[in-house]
């Protein structure tokens, strides 16, 4: 298949104590951090799901269930390289990801940086190629509420 293809992708996950918060594959020091079967990197899987969409190939809870041992406490930043090797195999390559994390606490400015450079390795891409925001909600719905995070994300492939 030849041609460019954009994908969206969508993750969250509520916040809970005894937690690491990790975003972008960046262990973020914090009271809580994100409940989910494998690291519950929110951030890393609205990225995968973006990815994977653009390349039809379904979304991460097909490709790691959540109900498959094998994925429990999982590095998701190693579930992005296998999803970059994926894309390959069918001749694609990352053109660019643009991502938001919907957050009201803690600040995420001074971590986005690692969290581009890391996004980018994991895809085999250039940190310049990826791009990662961080918003509140100005204390509306569950994430301004401090109950959860959530990101989402957008790709564009070329293949």
């Amino acid at each position: 298949m030849s041609g460019a293809r954009i994908g969206h992708g969508y993750d969250v996950h509520r916040l809970a104590e005894g937690r690491r918060l990790i975003l972008g594959g960046v262990d973020i020091p914090w009271e809580r951090g994100l409940l989910g079967h494998s690291d519950a990197d929110v951030l890393t899987h609205a990225v995968m799901d973006a990815l994977l969409g653009a390349a039809g190939l379904g979304d991460i809870g097909q490709h790691f269930p959540d109900t498959d041992p094998a994925y429990a406490g999982a590095d998701s930043l190693k579930l992005l390289e296998h999803v970059a090797g994926l894309l390959r195999e069918r001749g694609f390559v990352v053109g660019n990801v643009d991502a938001t994390v919907l957050a009201q606490r803690p600040k995420l400015a001074p971590h986005i940086p690692r969290m581009r450079e890391n996004l980018a390795r994991a895809m085999g891409a250039e940190p310049a190629q990826v791009n990662v925001k961080a918003t509140t909600e100005e204390g509306l719905g569950f994430t301004g509420s401090g109950g959860g995070m959530a990101a989402h994300a957008v790709c564009l492939l070329i293949g």
